[in-house]
């Protein structure tokens, strides 16, 4: 019996799932796995639920991944809502509701092919899912959880095909082959205090962050590369915490975010930063430091067999030949590429994080075409 993509969509949804709260949605899914055939194991961490399911031994043919995740961002301010956020209402042909595009519907979609799949014609070689319940959140017990354990258990994927939702306005129209690197830098300067009358007499902390945060924000990195755009730097706060008006405060902190390409790596911009803000100190007297939080490197994934793979079905089920893109922010993908090949598909994301967050009932259903058809063409 065909499993319904939509209805198991809704399903998850209404799993209060906002990290780190599982909510039940990996019960559910699990449940409906192991009942399927699927050899299944709860890989949980710290307080992150996450999910291994494996169908096949492994032992014979290859296997083709799957990684996605079931948790959810906070719905902000509910009275902002149209819909109950966890009810998953269908009106005007979309589905309402956290998580519907980011991404319990990619989910969803690849559960029902994979499901439908073994079921009808067993493949000479094994899937795996590996869905966790920590992507939205600190991401340190969630995939990486899932990978640690895989390693120890000797499992293995061969190739793996994240789900995020990857297409800017219409289905089909982009794929992800890597993503740019993450890293956010909180910077802290140290003056001396004094009376805002005698300035003379302070070290103003407040005018060199100044100076160092408008220095940055006027850099340019680079000017892309081969299969990047070119990389990104925002100032994302600045701050004294000074209620006083007649007051230089000691400190000022900032607080800076870059999202880089491979031009570039994490310790080298934490170097670039630390000398950015060495010329400023020694012209000002104001000490720096920062503590600098890398997300993750930058990775790009060659165009071969797995994008090839992906955007054949993509094309045969939308008409619309995919894009190579490396665009974005940071997707789970960049820690399952330490351990095999992988990209990234799924629907369109415009409303992902948003109030009134909805997916379009078809593109589901498509969805599960495409990874159907993407799992028939790796195993034929």
């Amino acid at each position: 019996m065909s499993v319904d993509a939509v209805k198991l969509t809704a399903d998850l949804v209404r799993c209060v799932s906002v990290t780190p709260d599982e909510g039940g949605a990996l019960v559910l899914l699990e449940a409906l796995l192991h009942e399927a055939g699927f050899q299944t194991t709860r890989v949980d961490r710290g307080k992150v639920c996450n999910l291994f399911a494996r169908w096949g031994s492994g032992k014979n043919g290859r296997t083709f991944g799957f990684n996605g995740h079931t948790d959810v961002v906070p719905i902000g301010n509910i009275e902002d809502w149209s819909t109950d956020p966890f009810g998953a209402e269908i009106k005007d042909g979309f589905m309402y509701g956290r998580g519907t595009t980011d991404m319990k519907s990619g989910v969803a979609a690849f559960a029902a092919a994979a499901i439908d799949f073994v079921q009808n014609t067993p493949p000479d070689g094994s899937i795996v899912l590996a869905v966790t319940g920590d992507e939205e959140g600190e991401a340190t017990d969630g995939t990486v959880a899932l990978l640690d354990w895989m390693a120890a258990n000797n499992e293995r994927m061969d190739h793996c095909l994240v789900g995020e939702p990857t297409c800017p306005d219409t289905m089909g129209e982009m794929m992800k082959i890597g993503r740019r690197g993450s890293l956010t830098a909180f910077i802290e300067a140290r003056g001396v205090q004094g009376h805002s009358a005698y300035p003379h007499r302070a070290r103003n902390p407040v005018h060199a962050m100044a100076e160092l945060v408008a220095a940055l924000a006027a850099a340019k990195l680079d000017t892309g590369t081969e299969h990047f755009d070119p990389s990104t730097l925002a100032v994302v706060t600045f701050d004294t915490g000074n209620p006083a008006t007649n007051v230089i405060p000691a400190n000022c902190h900032a607080t800076v975010n870059i999202r880089f390409n491979d031009a570039h790596s994490g310790q080298s911009l934490t170097a670039w930063l630390a000398a950015q803000a060495d010329a400023i100190s020694a012209a000002t007297g104001v000490e720096f430091t920062q503590k600098v939080k890398i997300s993750g490197e930058s990775f790009f994934t060659p165009p071969g067999e797995l994008s090839s793979l992906v955007a054949k079905a993509v094309e045969a089920q939308t008409g619309v030949v995919p894009t190579l893109s490396t665009s974005g922010g940071t997707s789970d993908a960049r820690f399952v590429k330490n351990h095999c090949p992988v990209v990234e598909f799924g629907l369109v994301g415009k409303t992902m994080h948003q109030v009134d967050e909805r997916v379009e009932v078809a593109q589901i259903t498509q969805l599960k075409a495409i990874y159907s058809q993407i799992l028939r063409d790796y195993f034929a």
